[in-house]
């Protein structure tokens, strides 16, 4: 199996995170949680090329 690109998994694990916020209807931690796992992606993405 061919494993995905850093960005995803960072990205796939921040949406998780915020999942869980939004359970806990934390929704401050929720959008803290999405916004800082795009820009970590982001990062990912551009360190791999």
């Amino acid at each position: 199996m061919e494993s995905l690109p850093k960005c995803y998994t960072v990205l796939f694990n921040a949406v998780t995170d915020a999942i869980k916020a939004l359970g806990e209807q934390d929704y401050e931690k929720t959008m803290v949680l999405l916004v800082r796992g795009q820009m970590d992606a982001e990062d990912a993405y551009i360190d791999d090329e």
